[in-house]
């Protein structure tokens, strides 16, 4: 998990600084937060704020070593942990996600999906097995399953958040075009796709 001093815009902005490093650690060994804001035109005060959540001050004059501000970032965005997922809502959306080998970066395996279609369940999609919607409860206690990717139509998005909650799910990363009422102590983050067209559409107006 993320530390307690490390706010929600900064781990936004992380994967972005260690792209960043990842690309030019066999050029250099050392670099500034300077640097790094000049890459992205961002304010290097801002830069020098998220990285010392994770590293605390550069060195003077030589900033930050590259390979040790990797390895504290991926730390960081945890990296090194491995956890268990399931994805509820195995349509094209879900389907693409259980494509997507980036959640490995992040310790993160989907283990299965799951769907009310008889098509696809019982089938297996990306080499992850499909279950029925019936079994969702009995999988999730089974496995100590805490994190789950929703990506289920609207009209039975809130239904599925509260059998996960119910099953013990702690997080949701949430595709659903809706807004989640979950209790404390259980994060959804949303990834709303018609709201970022939305927003970046105004850009043509």
């Amino acid at each position: 998990m993320k530390g307690p001093n490390v706010s929600g815009q900064t781990m936004r902005r992380l994967p972005v600084y260690l792209h960043y490093l990842k690309t030019i650690r066999n050029r250099q060994t050392t670099i500034s937060a300077t640097a790094i804001a000049e890459a992205f035109g961002l304010n290097d005060v801002q830069v020098r704020k998220d990285l010392g959540a994770v590293s605390g001050t550069g060195r003077p004059r030589t900033g930050y070593v590259v390979e040790e501000l990797i390895a504290q970032i991926e730390n960081c965005l945890g990296y090194n942990r491995h956890i268990q997922a399931m994805l509820v809502g195995v349509g094209h959306l879900g389907k693409a996600l259980l494509a997507y080998e980036g959640f490995r970066d992040y310790g993160i395996d989907i283990m299965a999906g799951f769907d009310v279609d008889s098509e696809v369940t019982g089938t297996c999609v990306h080499g992850k097995p499909v279950f029925g919607m019936d079994v969702l409860e009995t999988i999730c206690r089974g496995n100590d399953i805490r994190l789950a990717i929703l990506t289920v139509p609207v009209g039975v998005a809130q239904e599925t958040c509260d059998r996960l909650v119910a099953c013990g799910v702690k997080a949701i990363l949430n595709f659903s075009p809706v807004i989640l009422k979950a209790p404390e102590g259980v994060a959804v983050e949303n990834e709303n796709i018609a709201s970022s067209l939305a927003v970046l559409s105004q850009t043509f107006l």
